[in-house]
């Protein structure tokens, strides 16, 4: 594959890639996006999807190559990237990019990890491979954004289609984040990697409408493939050298050729969308982001559960399928996971105060989803769209929260930039507070420690040893097929 394509042109980035290279704020941003996910995959293990995840992987076998937080036992990289890429994103904690709506480094940093971990790899070659993973899935998903979308409000075309971006997109990052850890400096072979990779992304949003914990695998299949492409390519298996743009293409089988040539290749190398991708401060839907710091904002000023008659949430109108279509489904939550997606539990559970940063995983569980109180506030509150929000959507996630009062007031709020975005950033107090709450109980002092002096050194390890010997057996015993 010697042509100039997308995929070369995104191969000669990522083959060339060091750190030197990358702006001081990727540099610094990378580190933080591995600890992030690290934790969020600690915690994860508690879950039953992810108990079944991590004993079929434990069941396959196969060469001890690398880590699958939760396992003792080392598996196969792809294995292990896929089982990791699964817990990174089956919390809905993991960061976002805007206005793409896509979870890049839940899918990017598995595959890393893995195929680092496999053979050898620095901690240099990971930092420089997971920023080019991050940024090419991150363009692409950007190529299937139509700015002049919603009278020029803007929208993802692959999720007006029912398309997962995150898996989509995180296929094609995770492959040349694996190749480049797999064939150092190869630009053909990461291009080649990309190319595969296109035939194996996939992903359907309908799960996050109406039930079902599909979704949580997601990002795991995403690593996997990319690892899995990467594999294939260094053996020998070749691509279609415009798998991108071709006529039979990734852009026209996902989006039906209506994407953006430019979001992939202007600026690349220079323009780097790292450091602005959004950190989740709170373990549900991103869309409902902006309804927890509404109702938190209010229960500051001290409005109670009880004093509330009846309330609105605002949103952007595509997210109202999401957080609140069906609205008697999303007024009553079976699960703490259904709980993630509905826009009246955000506000219920921010107005009865929360754990964490605001809201944590102690307030998404499956008996506060069931709670009287709660469900009592849900059915008083509903969803719809608001024409403030729609101005500034997807470039944020925005909320207009109408309360009514008992003793007759009205009160509202508007949120219209999220937390953990570069307009309202988290601090490294706040990083570090979140992954001490994910591995809190699972992962002793020493442990936590290690890893988060591990990411912090990252440039400087000589492998990531330091990073996953400490995550090995974390959690709960993982449930085998026979169990």
């Amino acid at each position: 594959m010697t042509e100039r394509t997308l995929v070369r042109l995104l191969g000669d980035l990522a083959a060339g890639l060091t750190p030197t290279d990358l702006p001081a704020g990727v540099v610094a941003s990378v580190p933080q996006r591995v600890l992030d996910v690290l934790g969020i995959c600690v915690r994860a293990t508690t879950l039953d999807t992810s108990a079944g995840v991590l004993g079929y992987v434990a069941d396959q076998g196969g060469r001890h190559g690398a880590s699958a937080i939760g396992l003792a036992e080392r598996v196969p990289a792809a294995a292990a990237a896929f089982a990791n890429g699964v817990l990174a994103h089956s919390l809905d904690y993991d960061d976002t990019h805007l206005p793409s709506i896509v979870h890049p480094s839940a899918s990017v940093v598995p595959a890393a990890l893995a195929t680092a971990e496999a053979v050898g790899a620095h901690g240099a070659a990971v930092l420089a491979a997971v920023a080019a993973g991050l940024e090419i899935t991150v363009r692409l998903g950007m190529a299937g954004y139509d700015a002049d979308a919603n009278g020029g409000q803007g929208q993802s075309v692959y999720f007006e289609h029912g398309q997962h971006a995150t898996s989509i997109c995180g296929a094609v990052g995770s492959a040349a984040t694996a190749s480049v850890l797999l064939s150092p400096g190869d630009a053909e072979r990461a291009a080649d990697a990309m190319a595969v990779a296109c035939s194996m992304a996939s992903g359907i949003i309908e799960a996050n409408r109406t039930g079902g914990t599909v979704k949580r695998i997601h990002c795991g299949l995403a690593a996997q493939a990319g690892v899995t492409a990467a594999h294939l390519v260094a053996r020998g298996l070749t691509g279609a050298p415009t798998a991108l743009e071709g006529r039979f293409g990734f852009f026209q089988a996902w989006l039906r050729d209506e994407w953006d040539a430019t979001a992939v290749t202007d600026g690349l190398g220079v323009d780097w969308c790292v450091a602005d991708i959004f950190y989740k401060p709170y373990p549900a839907n991103h869309f409902t982001h902006g309804a927890i710091d509404a109702a938190l904002r209010m229960r500051a000023a001290g409005l109670r559960p009880e004093d509330v008659q009846s309330a609105h949430l605002g949103v952007a109108a595509p997210t109202v399928r999401t957080i609140g279509d069906p609205i008697e489904a999303k007024q009553c939550p079976l699960t703490g996971y259904q709980a993630q997606f509905s826009g009246p539990f955000a506000v219920a559970a921010a107005l009865h105060g929360g754990s964490g940063l605001g809201l944590g995983l102690a307030d998404f569980s499956d008996e506060l989803a069931r709670d009287p109180s709660r469900r009592a506030l849900m059915a008083r509150i509903t969803v719809g769209p608001d024409e403030r929000c729609d101005r500034v959507y997807p470039h944020q996630f925005p909320a207009v929260l109408t309360v009514h009062t008992t003793d007759g007031r009205t009160l509202v709020e508007e949120v219209m930039v999220n937390r953990g975005g570069p307009g309202a950033p988290l601090t490294d107090e706040e990083l570090a507070a979140k992954f001490a709450d994910n591995v809190n109980g699972l992962l002793d002092d020493v442990a936590a420690k290690t890893v988060v002096d591990g990411t912090a050194q990252l440039v400087e390890l000589e492998s990531i040893e330091p990073l996953m010997a400490p995550l090995r057996g974390a959690g709960p015993e993982p449930r085998g097929s026979h169990a």
